[in-house]
């Protein structure tokens, strides 16, 4: 099947950070952080309450960099908050003043399976994961279920829990191309790591993927489903609304970490304990339980650093803040957000 690769204003399109409300036809901004940026869209955009909230986040932030281990759960925690409430401010959400997720101990041993997570009907969590359409209805996982989730601590949760099969792998050149003579547009991929490129990879690809077929010289993944793109001026909005739609669907599978260069991961299927939530959900559930243990049960979080999974908590912990940040900036202003690099 031939097909040519989509670009808007001569760009290749590839998929969007943002999921909520993608600016496809805008520049990508490039920032070594978009504190600066996102402050004055906010200032323009005239969100006063929205503005206090980032503010907020900012110094919580600054502050996460000067704690140890056992202490920055508590300050990154609130900076979640805050940049999450400014999220929500700017998308017109109403939420109730409470977490939206709750966290208990079962059993005596410090462990992370041991350690519950609950994510509530109301609160500002529950706001957020209802953007990204999900459901909040205290469902509850263990926080080894979720962390092992997240793919920008997957290796470190590899190492720690080498019994666990990988739920991730790397993918290259993800883009949207149509096919030729026809209306119809897809996702697709290539897998260039040569221990991925096997049929064990393909029998673990959600069942809305597959291998296409027709490349024998490449290990190209596509999405099933197709979108409708009309060549022409005429349909140039619709388009874009089409595509912003296939995009969020399309971003449930890959997630990327954030770098001086993109890269972009796909979350396999037919796994054990596959949670199908956002990254940043994810990582505001966990941020809140370690800021609990960190606030009240101090002596308990550092048990947790003193067994096998302190280097993954110490990942999660010194990672998590730039992800996050990176996350809700090009969320609140529909922009692409990358770190700057320098061309060789």
């Amino acid at each position: 099947m031939a097909t040519t690769p989509i670009k808007i204003k001569s760009k290749l399109v590839r998929p969007h950070k943002s999921i909520i409300d993608p600016a496809f036809n805008n520049k990508s901004i490039l920032v070594e952080n978009p504190w600066e940026y996102v402050e004055l869209w906010i200032k323009r955009k005239g969100k006063h309450d929205a503005l206090f909230y980032w503010y907020q986040a900012r110094g919580f932030y600054r502050a996460t960099k000067q704690l140890p281990n056992t202490s920055a759960p508590l300050a990154a925690y609130y900076c979640f908050l805050n940049a999450t409430k400014a999220l929500l401010e700017v998308k017109d959400v109403s939420y109730a003043e409470k977490h939206g997720v709750t966290g208990e101990i079962t059993g005596n041993m410090a462990s992370l399976s041991n350690e519950l997570i609950k994510i509530s009907p109301n609160g500002i969590l529950s706001e957020m994961c209802r953007l990204f359409g999900e459901v909040a209805n205290n469902e509850e996982y263990t926080f080894k279920n979720l962390i092992y989730n997240l793919n920008y601590v997957h290796r470190a949760y590899d190492i720690t829990y080498s019994s666990d099969p990988e739920l991730f792998f790397p993918i290259s050149n993800p883009h949207f191309v149509k096919i030729s003579g026809q209306d119809r547009a897809y996702f697709q991929a290539e897998i260039v790591a040569e221990n991925y490129k096997n049929g064990r990879t393909i029998n673990k690809l959600p069942s809305r993927f597959e291998r296409d077929m027709g490349v024998t010289d490449k290990y190209i993944i596509r999405r099933r489903k197709r979108f409708k793109w009309k060549n022409g001026q005429a349909n140039k909005a619709k388009n874009l609304e089409r595509l912003k739609n296939y995009n969020n669907k399309v971003r449930r599978d890959i997630h990327y970490i954030v770098g001086s260069h993109d890269l972009w991961y796909f979350k396999r299927g037919g796994t054990n304990n596959l949670i199908d939530r956002n990254p940043m959900c994810i990582t505001f559930a966990l941020m809140h339980r370690l800021s609990e243990l960190s606030r009240y049960n101090p002596l308990r979080l550092k048990k947790h650093f003193d067994n096998q999974q302190n280097w993954l908590l110490s990942e999660f912990i010194n990672l998590a803040p730039k992800q996050f940040i990176y996350g809700i900036a090009c969320e609140i202003t529909g922009k692409e957000f990358k770190m700057p690099g320098i061309r060789k």
